[in-house]
């Protein structure tokens, strides 16, 4: 059995009432987020949008800092933007969740400089466990597919990023 995927008792969580409209961006999970963070000057900076149920769209430029092999994302960078923009489908269920597991299959390679529209959902959850599914394009949102991912995300206790923010001397916001 495959860890990402929903078992058949898993339901569609409501969108929460407060959630981001369709459209409206989702912050940063933290402003030094290497992901979203805007205050991150070699980071990714991934901007997410909220969209239509329970779906997020998260949009990049790959950077010279991204690099693995010269020209061109490295595959960690490309599995950190499938967890940021993963992880930002909680701001539309407004849970605090941390990554569980997750799987990605890459399909290209992304050189510098490309532009990476990634498409997220959650597809379902049990108890704690958020099921989510992803597919990151070149260019545009229905350009070629550079990768895609499944994501199981856990809920925990807002706390938790509190008592890590203060253990390592750092101020937390939620």
């Amino acid at each position: 059995m495959n860890a990402t995927i929903p078992p058949a008792s898993a339901v569609l969580p409501a969108r929460h009432i407060d959630a981001p409209a369709p459209g409206e961006s989702i912050r940063a999970h933290y402003e030094q987020c290497f992901g979203c963070g805007p205050g991150h000057p070699t980071g990714m900076q991934i901007k997410s949008t909220a969209g239509e149920g329970l779906t997020v769209r998260g949009v990049f430029t790959v950077s010279e800092h991204h690099q693995g092999a010269p020209g061109l994302a490295h595959g960690g960078l490309l599995t950190a933007a499938m967890d940021d923009v993963l992880g930002s489908l909680n701001w539309l269920i407004l849970v605090a969740a941390v990554t569980g597991r997750l799987e990605v299959d890459f399909r290209m390679p992304v050189p510098v400089g490309s532009v990476l529209v990634i498409d997220g959902a959650n597809v379902g959850q049990e108890r704690r466990k958020i099921y989510t599914e992803g597919t990151a394009r070149l260019g545009s949102a229905t350009g070629p597919i550079a990768c895609e991912a499944t994501g199981l995300f856990i809920q925990v206790p807002m706390e938790h990023f509190g008592e890590h923010a203060l253990a390592n001397g750092l101020e937390f916001k939620p």
